[in-house]
C-alpha cells in the first residue's frame, strides 16, 4: 500500500493507464480477428476495408506505447500480404 501522497497518485494513474491500454488492446485483437475471419471466408472487399481500419488502429497503438513498432509493422505486413493474395 502506498504511504506517500505521490505514491497514491502514481497508483491511481497506473490503474487508469492499465484499463485504457487493456481496452485498446482488446479492441485491436477483436478487429484483427474479424479481419482474419474475412480472409478465411475469402471476402476480398470486406477484408480490404477492415485492413485499413486495422492498420490505423495498430499505428495508434504504437504511438500510445501499447505495442512495439516492429510488432505492429510485422502484423500489418502479414495481413496485407494475406489480403492481397485473395
Amino acid at each position: 500500500m502506498a504511504n506517500h501522497k505521490s505514491a497514491v497518485k502514481r497508483n491511481k494513474q497506473t490503474i487508469k493507464k492499465t484499463a485504457r491500454n487493456k481496452a485498446i488492446k482488446t479492441n485491436l485483437k477483436n478487429n484483427v480477428k474479424s479481419l482474419r475471419a474475412s480472409i478465411e471466408g475469402k471476402e476480398k472487399d470486406a477484408a480490404t476495408e477492415q485492413l485499413k481500419t486495422v492498420t490505423v488502429k495498430l499505428d495508434k497503438a504504437v504511438t500510445k506505447n501499447i505495442m512495439h513498432k516492429n510488432t505492429a509493422a510485422r502484423t500489418v505486413s502479414r495481413l496485407t500480404k494475406q489480403v492481397n493474395a485473395l
